[in-house]
């Protein structure tokens, strides 16, 4: 059996939007364990940096993505509640949006087909999971 590697976010996400809902289940495992010791304040060992201030002579793609890292970050930054589900459903969301916004701002600036083709699996396999999600929050009394 092989061993399982640690991915990075970009894996992640690749791998969750190329490789089917199995690939996309087993990269989210690997994240969640990677990522589980973690507190909302304490994102630097997922691969997001805090994002620095937004330099007026940036290029518009990067002060897209800034925006939206900033946005994930605070929708990320809430306490926990010691229901691992419901801990679970919120974080992802806040993050899966973040993951849509990024994808977005590939869109409008990316040119590579592949990044551009990849952008378009990610929106729409992210906008799934995060409906079911709230779904899920809606059934189980989170506000």
């Amino acid at each position: 059996m092989k061993r399982m590697q640690s991915l990075s976010p970009l894996n992640f996400l690749y791998t969750a939007a190329l490789g089917g809902a199995l690939g996309g289940a087993l990269a989210l495992s690997a994240l969640t364990f990677a990522a589980s010791a973690q507190t909302p304040a304490d994102h630097a060992g997922m691969g997001h940096a805090a994002a620095a201030p937004t330099d007026a002579s940036a290029s518009a793609s990067t002060r897209a993505y800034q925006a939206s890292g900033e946005q994930m970050m605070q929708g990320m930054n809430t306490p926990y509640t010691g229901n691992a589900d419901k801990d679970f459903a919120a974080q992802m969301i806040a993050h899966h949006q973040g993951a849509v916004s990024m994808a977005r701002v590939e869109l409008e600036y990316g040119k590579d087909p592949e990044m551009r083709k990849l952008a378009q699996g990610i929106i729409k396999a992210q906008k799934q999971e995060i409906a079911f999600m709230k779904k899920w929050q809606a059934r189980h009394g989170v506000k």
